[in-house]
């Protein structure tokens, strides 16, 4: 199955495909994109927008006329609002989250992109990023764009995913690798 038809099998797929199909139609989709990331920002930033959608407590009326304000307030077009507030009246704004994320990626997938994982021990200067990046375009043949995070635990060296691909170089993991060959040597 191709990571496409698996993006749409759930129902955040489902809602952000339909959103992807409507931005594109109306010429949309840039707007659209910068609308889902401003939403996704607030909901990493707001506990009490992540509480609202999360939280049963709060009735379909309730939720739809928050998320309809925070949306006014936000600016979000109104394509971004009917979405969202279908989802209200469904009662699935729960995956809001989901839908965010997944439309990013048939973003990147319309651009041609392909997201690879990058954990490395510190933070990347703008030089590496950029090395990595064409390594990593230079090997696949699509435009890369990096997610980064840092967990010094790996000590150095680096861990990249791309896709169901995975190039483990840290330090932590050849030393797992020494210690498994000295038990068997021992």
């Amino acid at each position: 199955m191709s990571e496409s038809s698996t993006l749409v099998s759930s129902a955040a797929g489902r809602y952000a495909t339909a959103l992807f199909e409507l931005a594109s139609e109306a010429g949309a989709l840039t707007e659209t994109e910068r609308d889902m990331i401003a939403l996704g920002e607030a909901l990493e930033v707001s506990d009490d927008l992540r509480a609202l959608i999360g939280s049963p407590v709060y009735t379909r009326d309730e939720q739809g006329r928050a998320m309809a304000s925070v949306a006014e307030a936000m600016g979000l077009s109104g394509l971004v609002r009917n979405v969202v507030g279908l989802m209200g009246t469904k009662r699935r704004l729960f995956v809001l989250d989901e839908v965010i994320e997944t439309f990013a990626k048939l973003m990147a997938e319309h651009r041609g992109e392909v997201t690879a994982d990058v954990t490395s021990a510190r933070t990347l200067s703008d030089t590496q990023r950029a090395a990595l990046s064409d390594r990593l375009k230079a090997a696949i043949g699509r435009d890369v764009k990096l997610n980064l995070t840092v967990d010094e635990s790996i000590i150095g060296g680096l861990v990249v995913k791309v896709g169901s691909k995975m190039i483990d170089t840290s330090i932590r993991s050849r030393l797992a690798s020494l210690q498994n060959a000295m038990k068997e040597v021992g």
